[in-house]
């Protein structure tokens, strides 16, 4: 597929978002994403454009160049954001190692434009994780220390690459970081990858931080963690039984 500029690409991106554009929708998803004032999303603009139909853009433009894909993801529509994400995921699909690289900087780079919890979840562990998997994870820790609550979430989000690799240990001690974090955003998503260790990896390893953690982590951290274990031990957990 050929584009003489970027206005094009983006001129023919944006016709094709308006096709599966509902203002109804975008009000949806205004108050879903939280972007009244003092929100976590205050003044995000929503297309009302539902994550299938990006897909389906995200194929056709899937081999424009980086530094386009780039150009849309700082752009301050909503949805232009997740599809130049997702054309990030895309190569890095059978990316070389020198290739990753870039896209791993680029995305840091532009970190400020990934700003809501939807465009984290559904990049990090594949752009971030899947990068730093045999390398060194400082960048991580930097992140869970950040006052951005994105960066924060990206630190722990990026450890679903590791822990579906059966690696838990940098998902262990990111959660001790993010335990007593005062957004629930974080709660819901440290408690997430926990679950996600009891399930891919061991149980056992999820309680075991469980015993030693539980009675500080916030309700929403546990429930999430929890979520698929027995009910009997949930309810024991739940009412500080353990």
């Amino acid at each position: 597929m050929f584009f003489a500029s970027m206005k094009d690409i983006l001129e023919d991106l944006r016709k094709d978002l308006n096709l599966y554009a509902s203002p109804q929708k975008a009000k949806a998803l205004k108050r879903f994403f939280k972007t009244g004032k003092g929100q976590y999303g205050e003044g995000d603009i929503f297309l009302g454009v539902q994550v299938p139909d990006s897909r389906k853009i995200v194929r056709k433009y899937a081999n424009i160049s980086l530094d386009n894909t780039l150009n849309i993801l700082r752009s301050k529509i909503h949805e232009e954001r997740l599809i130049a994400l997702l054309i990030m995921v895309e190569k890095t699909k059978g990316a070389d190692e020198g290739a990753r690289e870039t896209l791993f900087k680029k995305y840091l780079e532009n970190i400020r434009y990934i700003n809501n919890w939807d465009l984290v979840d559904l990049s990090a562990d594949k752009i971030v994780g899947s990068y730093l998997f045999k390398k060194t994870k400082d960048i991580l820790y930097s992140l869970a220390a950040s006052e951005n609550l994105w960066e924060r979430r990206i630190s722990v989000l990026a450890t679903f690459d590791f822990i579906k690799k059966g690696f838990y240990e940098d998902t262990l001690r990111i959660a001790k970081i993010l335990l007593n974090d005062r957004h629930d955003l974080i709660h819901k998503a440290v408690g997430w990858m926990l679950r996600e260790i009891g399930k891919r990896c061991s149980q056992e390893v999820l309680e075991q931080f469980l015993l030693a953690n539980y009675k500080q982590m916030p309700r929403t951290m546990l429930r999430y963690a929890i979520e698929r274990l027995p009910e009997d031990l949930r309810l024991q957990y739940l009412n500080g039984e353990k």
